[in-house]
């Protein structure tokens, strides 16, 4: 959406605002807001076209729910196998097969999706249903039933699929397959327990003629092994892990168009509905009779009107974080005006910013080098950080990648900074000049023009 906003060129964003120009700013917001307001009120018109409501538009007309994005991984022809086989069973399974990426409708978690779907079957939680879906951890499928009293067992009898060796590699189909002849056997918690077992560590024997202290050294060797597999045994178990020894990041991966055609859209959505309401409190806000606000205050409204530009050019969805970055500084930057404020909040997590803001700055060294960076992380990321692990971080196609290998998706740190903002501040981490100040001056202009 385009503003009147924009500072004048050459001149610095920090100044005292003088009233004739915080009088225009404000009737600017004003009829931003409402042209906002009559965008999103149209829509809201629309019949329901959310992901939840497809799907389960999808579910009343077959038991397997396939986004277009999994048809080739998935083709039609195992869907209808597999929903005559759930018929068959009598079983009243659900199969749901869509990507999940952070930031989508359910936040890229498949227990949430399951949440918001099943009420919109039209049956109460007392119903019963068992849902199957993929995970967020590549080749693992989810579990879920209603009621919650477990009686098909369908959590750890669907999450045993992925553990067991001859599943590795297989189809989509085979695996839902899987899946759904361990629910119908009712035995889901034994064969997750065999399916695992290679996750606890074998207690050595202490066969006669040992030494005491060759004893206590074994025996406080096997100790340390079991207490390791119990630790991996309760991760895989509550579905926690979060990154792939296969690989350098984990990362909101979707590995075909359409997929992140979808969290665009959605995503989008979420921005315009976060402009609108940062709108509602720059308009309530009352600035100090003495002015002494007035710099933060540029700041904040200057930030609203970055924010309306990139949501107007935005691409993809590092650019519509990037409109979440701008909002998030600009409400730091409105907060920070009230004689209440404490200190300055830090920017938006640099790994991946649709984490929410920052909890501390970490020093991290990406895998292979030797520089070091000081960036802030979300509490998760910090975590990561600290244990050295693989942060999961935002990804993005750049187009010379594309052109030597494919579709294929880095970490948008990794896209050249002269081609990207967002990689040559880190979404606020990088640089001590705020996002709003780059945005205002044309920086996204010129860089948003990708190859």
């Amino acid at each position: 959406m385009s503003t009147e906003l924009r500072a004048t060129p050459g001149a610095p964003s920090a100044r005292p605002a003088r009233p004739a120009r915080l009088a225009a700013a404000v009737l600017a917001l004003v009829l931003a807001a409402l042209a906002l307001a009559l965008g999103t009120a149209g829509r809201a018109a629309a019949a329901d076209d959310s992901p939840a409501q497809r799907i389960a538009d999808g579910l009343r007309e077959s038991p397997v729910y396939v986004d277009p994005s999994y048809e080739q991984a998935f083709p039609t022809d195992q869907q209808r196998r597999l929903a005559k086989k759930i018929k068959a069973s009598g079983l009243p399974v659900r199969v749901v097969v869509v990507p999940f990426v952070s930031g989508d409708a359910w936040d890229g978690d498949p227990e949430k999706m399951v949440d918001v779907v099943h009420p919109r079957m039209g049956e109460g939680s007392d119903k019963e249903a068992v849902y199957m879906t993929l995970s967020r951890t590549e080749g693992f499928l989810n579990g879920y039933e209603f009621p919650r009293n477990g009686k098909h067992e369908a959590f750890w009898g669907v999450a045993a699929v992925g553990h067991q060796e001859d599943m590795k590699g297989k189809s989509l189909y085979a695996k839902f397959s899987r899946a759904l002849e361990i629910v119908k056997s009712g035995d889901g918690d034994k064969v997750y327990e065999k399916a695992t077992k290679d996750l606890h560590g074998d207690r050595p024997s202490s066969g006669g003629g040992l030494s005491p202290v060759l004893l206590t050294v074994l025996i406080a060797a096997a100790a340390a092994v079991l207490l390791a597999a119990v630790l991996g045994y309760r991760t895989v178990r509550t579905h926690r892990a979060r990154t792939s020894a296969r690989a350098p990041f984990t990362s909101p991966r979707s590995v075909f168009a359409t997929a992140r055609k979808t969290g665009v859209r959605d995503l989008r959505k979420r921005a315009q509905r976060e402009l609108l309401a940062y709108n509602k409190e720059l308009l309530a806000h009352e600035p100090s009779e003495d002015g002494a606000d007035s710099d933060l205050l540029q700041l904040s409204l200057d930030a609203y009107a970055a924010a309306g530009k990139v949501l107007d050019e935005a691409q993809d969805i590092p650019d519509l974080a990037g409109v979440l970055a701008l909002i998030h500084e600009g409400r730091g930057a409105l907060h920070r005006s009230e004689p209440s404020a404490s200190a300055s909040a830090l920017p938006l997590c640099f790994f991946h910013p649709l984490h929410g803001p920052a909890a501390k700055r970490v020093t991290w060294r990406p895998l292979g080098r030797r520089e070091s960076l000081d960036v802030s992380a979300c509490a998760d990321c910090a975590a990561a950080v600290a244990a050295r692990r693989a942060p999961e971080v935002l990804t993005q196609a750049h187009g010379d990648v594309r052109q030597a290998h494919g579709d294929v998706r880095i970490p948008y740190f990794e896209v050249p900074p002269e081609s990207s903002l967002w990689a040559a501040t880190g979404y606020g981490s990088l640089t001590a000049e705020t996002l709003t100040e780059r945005v205002m001056r044309g920086d996204f202009t010129r860089t948003s023009r990708r190859p």
